[in-house]
Order: C-alpha cells, then sequence, then structure tokens
C-alpha cells in the first residue's frame, strides 16, 4: 500500500473509533455495600457500536461514599442521589441520603451534601415526577422520609416523615415495619410503599407543594401473611402492577385503578420453579419496555425469572429461571430500549450481561463477566 493511503487509513480509522468513543454517552453507576473491595459508586462507560453489545469500559470509583445500596438518577440535571444503608450518621441513629453532580465526560461524582434520612438502614429511592422532591425508605426502622430537591440537586430538610407501625407473622423478619421501597405510579397521584414487616403496600398522595404525605388508605393493599413485599413495579399500560415477595418468592399481580389508587389482586405464582426446595430470597423486579415481558431476581436460587404479561387480563405466566451466573442477585436493570439487561451479583463481585431475545424475552449471555465490587444495584445516565 502506498505510504499516503495507508496513512489515510490509519486516520480515518483512529477517526471513526474516536467518534464511537465520544458518541458513547451513557454511564453506568454501581451502588454498592462498602468494605473490603469496594468504597463507594463505581462508573463504567456503555459503549455500544450500531447493531453491536454493549461494552463495559471501567472508569474506577465515582464517589466515595458509605454503602450506597440504591441510587435515583435524574438525567437532566445530571445528578445522582444515593442511601447511606447505615444505622449512624453524624452521631445520631439514622441513615443518610447523599446528592452528587454527575460529570458525563469522566463519570466523577461531587459531593453536593447530605441529609440524615430519619430512620435506619434506607435501603430504597425516588425522585417524584417533577425532579423537586426525594424519598427514601428506612428498611429497619420502617420509616419513609421526603426531602426537597434544589434546582441544582440540594437536598433541603425533610418536610414529610411516616413512621409505619405493626409487624407480621415471621419472627425474624417481621418483627416490626420495613419499608422496602417507594413507588409512583404513572399519573404521579399516588406513591406506594411495599411494607416487609407488614405485608402491605400503603398508599399515599404527596403534596407537590408543601412534600407532605397523606395517607390513602381505601387504595392500599394486603398479601398473603408471611410474604413480605419487597418492590413494586407498574405495567406500561397502568392498568396493572406487580409487588415481589422477598420471603417467599412469589409475585402478586393486581389491577390498578388510576383514579382512586385502588389494588385489587388478580394471582399470586412463585418465581423459582416448583421443584426447588433451598432457601430463596427475592429481590428485584422489572416489566420490559415493550410490556410483554415480566423479570425478577431470586438470590439464593441466583437466577433472573421471566414471566410472560397477558396484555388484557394482566395475569403473568411463568416462563423461565435462568442463572444470573453469579451468587446473590440483588438487583438488575434493563438498559436504554430494553435489547439488554445487567445483572449486579452481590457476593461474587461481578456483573452478568445478557442480551434479550426480542420474541420470547429470553436472556442470553453476552460476553464474559464483568467485575465489580459487592455491586447491588446498576443505574444509567444517559445524556443524549
Amino acid at each position: 500500500m502506498h505510504p499516503l493511503r495507508y496513512l489515510l487509513v490509519s486516520l480515518l480509522t483512529l477517526f471513526a473509533s474516536t467518534m464511537a468513543l465520544a458518541a458513547s454517552s451513557t454511564i453506568a453507576y454501581i451502588g454498592t455495600y462498602t468494605g473490603g473491595k469496594s468504597q463507594g459508586i463505581y462508573a463504567y462507560r456503555v459503549e455500544t457500536p450500531a447493531g453491536g453489545e454493549p461494552k463495559f469500559v471501567a472508569l474506577g470509583l465515582a464517589a466515595a461514599t458509605e454503602s450506597p445500596s440504591f441510587l435515583a438518577i435524574d438525567e437532566a440535571r445530571r445528578l445522582v442521589f444515593a442511601v447511606n444503608e447505615t444505622d449512624s450518621f453524624q452521631g445520631a441513629k439514622t441513615g443518610a441520603v447523599s446528592a452528587f453532580s454527575a460529570d458525563p465526560a469522566t463519570g466523577k461524582l461531587t459531593l453536593i451534601n447530605q441529609q440524615p434520612s430519619h430512620g435506619t438502614h434506607p435501603c430504597h429511592v425516588v425522585l417524584d415526577p417533577t425532579g423537586k422532591f426525594l424519598l427514601v425508605a428506612n428498611y429497619s426502622s420502617g420509616s419513609v422520609a421526603v426531602f426537597p430537591v434544589a434546582a441544582d440537586g440540594r437536598l433541603g430538610t425533610a418536610t414529610a416523615v411516616v413512621q409505619h407501625t405493626g409487624h407480621g407473622i415471621n419472627p425474624q423478619r417481621q418483627e416490626g415495619p420495613h419499608a422496602h421501597c417507594v413507588t409512583f405510579d404513572a399519573t404521579g397521584r399516588f406513591v406506594f410503599i411495599c411494607d416487609l414487616g407488614l405485608d402491605r403496600i400503603e398508599a399515599y398522595r404527596l403534596d407537590a407543594a408543601s412534600g407532605k404525605l397523606s395517607p390513602v388508605p381505601a387504595a392500599g393493599a394486603s398479601v398473603a401473611p408471611g410474604s413480605g413485599p419487597r418492590h413494586l413495579a407498574f405495567g406500561t399500560s397502568g392498568q396493572f402492577a406487580y409487588v415481589l415477595n422477598e420471603l417467599t418468592s412469589t409475585v402478586t399481580a393486581f389491577g390498578y385503578e388510576t383514579a382512586t389508587g385502588r389494588l385489587t389482586e388478580i394471582q399470586t405464582l412463585s418465581s423459582v420453579p416448583a421443584d426447588f426446595t433451598g432457601e430463596k430470597w427475592s429481590a428485584e423486579i422489572a416489566v420490559h419496555p415493550s410490556g410483554k415481558w415480566l423479570y425478577a431476581s431470586n438470590r439464593r436460587h441466583d437466577s433472573v425469572a421471566l414471566f410472560a404479561i397477558d396484555p388484557e387480563q394482566g395475569t403473568l405466566k411463568f416462563e423461565a429461571a435462568q442463572s444470573s451466573e453469579g451468587k446473590i442477585p440483588r438487583h438488575f436493570a434493563l438498559l436504554p430500549g430494553g435489547e439488554f439487561l445487567i445483572a449486579a451479583n452481590q457476593d461474587s463481585d461481578s456483573l452478568r450481561l445478557y442480551r434479550v431475545n426480542q420474541a420470547s424475552g429470553r436472556l442470553q449471555p453476552v460476553g464474559g463477566l464483568i467485575e465489580a465490587p459487592k455491586p447491588v444495584f446498576v443505574g444509567f445516565l444517559t445524556t443524549e
């Protein structure tokens, strides 16, 4: 090849490679339990060539912070909020919640401020649809707190703290209330809190002006005693909701009335195969953007379960429980677009990426395991 032509080809190749890297605008943030190899939140750049498979390029420690086990990401303002799942903060018996600004070029997170979570071991955090309030579920104390969010992401003093009371039938796991997640419906009018300790999904309204929570008892629902509701996901039509029960590894499907917020149980079925008799704790639940499938992770069985969703009835059909190829898949997430799913294996320090079969919903492993220390959450910041 002529030297000038060789130089031109080399420059074009380099240019194409550089443009591919520049076009990659998605950062994956990994929440962890700190200790051992983990120091906080880790970042990966997700590089996806046209029609190809994503590659997770490690960017290292994004922010050193204690046990950021669940995150909420505001793409528009490039903000990341994290619970600090502890029982002590600034000398008080409480966990904390932290606000960070994100640099999409490097993945680095800069701490804006922190607030006490007003309860111990906060385990879940979510922004309201307007982005004006952040809600936090405190697992061990069974409480939920609301924080105003300034335009720059700064967290204000809590505007509301709701304390649940009571207990369930499991003396080891349901000796008291255990708020495990906060979920808004599609309209943003109703807020649902899964309380593992009470076998209840409690319903509230959030006042958009004051940030206060008002209970809506008639809209809440119970699950079978000893089930331990953990996380809730709405179907894409907004007419159905699905609750993952941790203690029994079951999923309960509900009909949902958007006008009243009322949940009506339709069915409950197992998220693990019928012949499995070992210890099991389910963890995360998500509906595919197509609305056709629901996924749920099972710890100890170490799998991601697949259910087909009946779009008219909202009922589920168990299809498979596929290996997470690691230990204790606490969390998983569908990548933007729904073509891929990634599972976080807490006890094997790994992430497993899958391609989602768009015809069947089944998962096909992609590449090798991705190293990550004590991963318990995966979330994405896409800046395009």
